[in-house]
Parts: C-alpha cells; sequence; structure tokens
C-alpha cells in the first residue's frame, strides 16, 4: 500500500503528493514544520507540538489554515490511515503561492501538509556505545537574524553543520552561537551531567527550546537529579562526566567523544542509561 499523505484536506498516495513550484516554501523556506513520534499509534506530545508550531508560524506571521483541534485531528487521521504504530510524523506549513518575489502578502493558500512514516537517525548500536560528535566552524544563526526558536522550513544552517560532521567522520555537529558558547547539535538539544547534576544550554544560547529536551528536565527532576539551564563552552563538554543529545527523532543518545577527548569513561554513563529507561517506559505507558 502507497503511503498516504495529507495535503491541505485531502490524502494522495505519495507518488502523487505536490505543490505548486511558485510555493515560497519552496522558494524561499518561507514556512513551519514539526517533527512529532507516534509510540503505539499515537501521536506523542502533541500538544507541545501543537504549540511549538503556532508559535512559530505567529512568530513569522504565517496563518495556519486549520484550527488546533481540526489539525491535531488530521495529524490522528494520518497516523491511522498509513497504520503507523511506532513512527514519525513530519507537520509542515508553507507560506503559499506566490510571484517570484519575497513579499509574503503577494502569496496564498497555505498548504498544510502532514506525511506519517518511520525514521532511524542513528544505528541502534549508537545508543548502547555512544557517538562522536564534533564542534564545527558554521555558527548557530544569530537570535537577531533568524530565531533558532522558530522551526522554518529553511534548515540551511543546521544542514551546513552536519555537513561539516559528516565531513569529520562524526555522527553530529556540535554548534556554538555568535559568542562562541555552546547552543545545540545540529538537529538536537545537548546535555551534560557533572557530579550527578545536568547542565543544558539555556533558550538564550540560541537553540530551539526542544520538546523533548523539557521532557527530560522533568524526567530527571522526577529522578532526584538537579537541572541547570545556564552557559556551557567547550571546556564544560569536554570535562563532563556524561554527555547526550535529545531530540524527537534522536529520543535521548549519548555522546562518548567531543573533538577527540573522551568523555567520562568512553561509556554511556548510569545517569544518562537511567533517563533512556524512564524515557521509554514513559512511551511505552503512551
Amino acid at each position: 500500500m502507497s503511503l498516504k499523505v495529507f495535503i491541505s484536506g485531502k490524502f494522495y498516495d505519495k507518488e502523487d503528493a505536490k505543490i505548486s513550484v511558485f510555493d515560497h516554501g519552496l522558494l524561499y523556506g518561507d514556512g513551519v514544520f514539526e517533527g512529532i513520534r507516534s509510540y503505539g499509534g499515537k501521536p506523542f506530545c502533541l500538544e507541545e507540538h501543537l504549540d511549538r508550531l503556532y508559535d512559530s508560524a505567529r512568530a513569522i506571521r504565517l496563518q495556519i489554515p486549520m484550527s488546533r483541534q481540526e489539525l491535531a485531528e488530521a495529524i490522528r487521521e494520518t497516523v491511522r490511515i498509513n497504520g503507523i504504530q511506532d513512527g514519525y510524523i513530519r507537520v509542515l506549513v508553507t507560506r503559499g503561492i506566490g510571484d517570484l518575489g519575497l513579499d509574503p502578502n503577494k502569496t496564498a493558500n497555505p498548504q498544510v501538509i502532514i506525511i506519517a512514516d518511520h525514521i532511524q537517525l542513528y544505528p541502534e548500536e549508537l545508543y548502547e556505545k555512544g557517538l562522536r560528535i564534533v564542534t564545527v566552524s558554521t555558527v548557530r544563526n544569530h537570535p537577531n537574524a533568524l530565531s533558532p526558536r522558530i522551526k522554518s522550513l529553511n534548515y540551511l544552517n543546521n544542514i551546513l553543520a552536519q555537513m561539516e560532521a559528516t565531513d569529520a567522520g562524526a555522527a553530529e555537529a556540535l554548534m556554538l552561537n555568535h559568542l562562541g558558547e555552546v547552543a545545540e547539535c545540529s538537529g538536537d538539544n545537548i546535555f551534560i551531567v557533572k557530579d550527578g547534576a545536568l547542565y543544558t544550554p539555556p533558550k538564550t544560547a540560541g537553540i530551539l527550546v526542544g520538546i523533548t529536551r523539557n521532557l527530560v528536565m522533568k524526567l530527571a527532576r522526577q529522578a532526584g537529579h538537579e537541572v541547570y539551564e545556564t552557559t556551557l563552552v567547550r571546556h564544560d563538554i569536554y570535562t563532563a562526566d556524561e554527555c547526550f543529545l535529545t531530540g524527537t527523532a534522536a529520543e535521548i543518545v549519548p555522546v562518548v567523544e567531543c573533538d577527540g577527548r573522551v568523555i567520562g569513561d568512553g561509556k554511556p554513563g548510569p545517569v544518562t542509561r537511567e533517563l533512556r529507561a524512564r524515557f521509554e517506559r514513559l512511551t511505552r505507558a503512551h
């Protein structure tokens, strides 16, 4: 059975799922998106993802042509019609069809696209052994230029960083902000563990405020760990007891090396393993 893609109220076979080449989402990356996990056939943290999607749209003055309730139902139906149990959902909203100029006032008919499929960001062995990351020269977007808190269709900043990491033979790219502070990785938020406490860069560092990031902080506090949102530099990563990344697609993945420095004992640490186990229990219960 062909994958069914939702586009503005209708379902299309994957091969026939198309939008106009004059859509500003294609021409300029003018639009927003969300990635959502499905566990047991149900979208996970759906309300939180919708909050971020509508906030991103509001920040770029894009009117989503569906109510939250309508969009939530369309997401659930896309998961159901494709028979997805444990999978991944991509929700996109484009600016709509316009001319070849930049002016968004000359666009019409924003498109809402929902794709439900499967995704595996990292090989399973990296969850058991940990992955390597490298600091890249691509600086995270300056918040006053294009806020990283907007999950926009223009992901070139992240893509260029990931290309550097791939060229260096690493799984992920550690991105610094314009001040030289740790921001996040190309597709994930970053945490370190030091003396049993968790540390992660704050919103002001220029990060996408991750849904999984927020959930992991909640789980850590429930487990009795102190959690701090604070400025980090590379020295903090190098000297951490543990390090891990969080993201909707990645979930929780340990990091055992950064820029050639072994983190901790070079193996996923006990706090990382504990939080992964708590996260998995939560998703299974969902």
